[in-house]
């Protein structure tokens, strides 16, 4: 009996683009001896991308579709996808034609030499702007200097996992998750394949400057305390300044007796901000911890 391999397919406004990757990977998947299924997750787009999908599920059995209620984001929209499919090893993939579809072959084949999990790892993207490329590269500098989880330069969500992995990535719970983060903490054996991601297919990318910097941060957040330390230590530091500035209110007030009426208690109020600040932050430390051991609920709604 083949083997099934689950592709996982997040897809967000990509009308232009749903038929073309249908066709790319069904071309692929013809000449390589496994059965598949074909995941699509919509992330509540606006647009016929949703139309596309229901059409393409109704003329092949191996497609699956699942309809987000509203937009929960594209690491939750893999979630959903991870969650639902059934392979013996499940390929995760962007719709829009940037991960090749003709990788598919590469990274089974380095999954049948025993690897259970195949990152690729992008050298490059030829349309991506200097901007791009300097923020991408500061980026993972930057979340590799804060966080005990090392975070792959150049790693996509273009990545091959065995089922094993799978079912191990099914017990983290982190509803604001990072997936590159979490698959490289998970360990079991590991490789990487490079590759040149190519334009767009047709359409836009989704990820405008909020979006990712609302990702990056996810990212520092959930695999680094160190924000948070230097928060904590910050509010040490003020606080015990605060105590100096304090001393000297009441030599003001009390000594030389040549304070503003009212001047000496607003004083020591604001002083006190710094361990005030200084608490809430061991406090937040806490939560953060806690959160971490507990985990945290993922609430994904959707409809197929």
């Amino acid at each position: 009996m083949a083997k099934l391999i689950s592709i996982v397919v997040p897809v967000f406004n990509e009308n232009e683009n749903v038929f073309e990757f249908y066709k790319r990977v069904s071309a692929v998947m013809a000449t390589l001896p496994y059965d598949y299924e074909l995941v699509f997750v919509d992330d509540g787009s606006k647009d016929e991308t949703p139309i596309y999908i229901k059409q393409l599920a109704d003329k092949d059995k191996r497609v699956q579709g699942y309809i987000f209620s509203r937009n929960f984001g594209h690491q939750l929209a893999l979630t959903c996808g991870m969650d639902q499919a059934r392979g013996d090893a499940v390929i995760t993939m962007d719709g829009d034609l940037q991960h090749p579809p003709e990788l598919i072959p590469k990274l089974l084949s380095l999954w049948e030499e025993g690897y259970e999990i195949v990152q690729t790892i992008r050298q490059a993207t030829e349309d991506a702007s200097f901007f791009k490329n300097l923020t991408s590269a500061t980026y993972y500098k930057l979340i590799n200097a804060l966080s005990d989880v090392h975070i792959t330069p150049g790693g996509s969500d273009f990545r091959l996992l065995d089922r094993k992995v799978v079912e191990t990535f099914k017990e983290y719970h982190e509803r604001a998750r990072f997936i590159r983060g979490l698959i490289n903490n998970i360990g079991y054996k590991t490789t990487t394949l490079e590759f040149v991601a190519p334009p767009r297919f047709a359409g836009k990318s989704k990820y405008n400057l909020h979006k990712m910097m609302h990702f990056a941060l996810d990212g520092i957040t959930a695999f680094s305390k160190t924000p948070l330390r230097l928060a904590f230590y910050m509010g040490i530091l003020f606080g015990l300044g605060s105590i100096l500035l304090l001393a000297h209110v009441l030599y003001v007030k009390y000594i030389i007796d040549d304070a503003v009426p009212g001047w000496a208690t607003m004083t020591a109020s604001v002083l006190f901000l710094g361990w005030h600040s200084a608490g809430r932050h061991w406090y937040c430390r806490r939560i953060c911890r806690t959160n971490f051991r507990r985990g945290k609920t993922k609430t994904i709604i959707y409809s197929s």
